[in-house]
């Protein structure tokens, strides 16, 4: 039977039982066809039974000379041990030929953040806007993001119903529908209050909290632009995504004493070591310092 058969069974339970988002679906979609049309290409195989570490393997070494990063090969291979555990589980399959398998290593790379005092500049700038739209909402985009740590997905999907005026919180849905509540400063707050009431006097009926210049709900393309154009007025760096607010908003939690177990909490993380690569940009901020005053380093 082909695989095709086999995989569109597994995206299905991703999407039903394990509620993963559209955008994992689609990337495991695109990882399986992927090793679906290497096995037909080069080895003619039809049936997902007769799968063997060599095949897999092949497969490794096929992406490495087309010059696929390390760590793009891992999240296929990643993709590929989720479906033969489901198929094993499943009775489908008896023997798991990802058991053989090690993916190519790695280097750790650290989550790209904004030091604290460009971070502020930005905000103190930001505390002062023209008061005309798009400019309060393009401050409410980024206090969002650097306040709450949200994903940006989570920042899309807040509704007016989800901000909590009275206790300072947000309700916010993550991943796999999995609901967190985020404490906000009240400043953020006071800033909603504005944001909200021009809403009113514009006319916009869209209940997402973020929305475009018409009124319409905000896609993520708008969001990457503004984060993008406001953090190059404080930053060099190359990377300045929504995601690295959510990094910022980590490390300073971190840098400022919060407990790691409450850091992650707050980020929505399903376990602790998702939230533990922050822990290493302190200590090569520590190190630095180190080997600046040390008179040995």
């Amino acid at each position: 039977m082909g695989t095709d058969f086999f995989f569109s069974g597994f995206l299905n339970y991703l999407h039903r039982e394990k509620k993963y988002s559209l955008h994992t679906l689609e990337a495991y979609r695109n990882d399986l066809t992927q090793f679906n049309s290497f096995l037909l290409s080069e080895f003619d195989l039809h049936d997902i039974s007769q799968v063997k570490a060599t095949h897999i393997r092949s497969f490794i070494a096929q992406l490495m000379d087309d010059g696929i990063s390390a760590r793009s090969v891992n999240r296929k291979l990643s993709a590929l041990q989720s479906y033969f555990k489901y198929a094993i589980r499943r009775e489908e399959l008896e023997v798991n030929p990802m058991k053989k398998i090690q993916g190519p290593k790695t280097a750790k790379r650290l989550p790209v953040y904004v030091e604290k005092e460009p971070m502020q500049v930005l905000l103190d700038e930001l505390q002062e806007p023209d008061g005309e739209w798009p400019a309060i909402r393009d401050q409410v985009v980024l206090e969002l993001l650097y306040g709450t740590g949200m994903r940006l997905s989570e920042a899309l999907n807040l509704k007016h119903s989800d901000i909590h005026f009275e206790q300072n919180t947000l309700k916010v849905l993550g991943k796999r529908n999995k609901e967190r509540i985020i404490p906000v400063h009240a400043d953020l707050i006071g800033l909603l209050r504005q944001y909200i009431q021009q809403k009113n006097e514009l006319g916009f009926v869209e209940d997402k909290l973020l929305v475009t210049n018409k009124g319409q709900a905000a896609y993520p393309k708008l969001v990457y632009t503004i984060v993008k154009r406001n953090l190059a007025m404080v930053s060099t760096q190359q990377k300045r995504s929504p995601h690295v607010l959510r990094h910022t908003y980590a490390t300073h939690l971190l840098d400022n004493g919060a407990d790691l177990n409450a850091i992650k909490e707050l980020l929505g993380h399903s376990n602790l070591a998702a939230t533990q690569v922050y822990t290493h940009n302190s200590i090569e901020r520590l190190k630095e310092v180190y080997k600046q005053a040390h008179p040995k380093s």
